[in-house]
């Protein structure tokens, strides 16, 4: 499983927070643990498998906005007694 981090551009509203989550999950259909946050600027995402840079770049880039930085890093699930 991977986490993926990104730090857009343009999030003004939390309008523009389900424009960003609809396309990921658009994209992406087994998506978890899907965040966004205008205030920050950021999104993530935990995903089983890879995921291609680029196509999660362009969808977003489509939508109107700029995905400034793009981390992608292990995953592991904690089991609940660990959170």
């Amino acid at each position: 499983m991977l986490l993926i981090t990104m730090k857009i551009d343009g999030m003004a509203c939390t309008m523009c927070e389900s424009h960003i989550k609809d396309k990921i999950r658009n994209t992406y259909p087994d998506v978890k643990k899907l965040k966004a946050s205008y205030k920050s600027g950021e999104v993530s995402f935990v995903c089983d498998g890879n995921v291609d840079e680029e196509r999660v770049r362009a969808g977003i880039e489509e939508t109107g906005y700029k995905v400034i930085n793009y981390k992608e890093e292990p995953y592991e699930k904690k089991p609940f007694w660990k959170r």
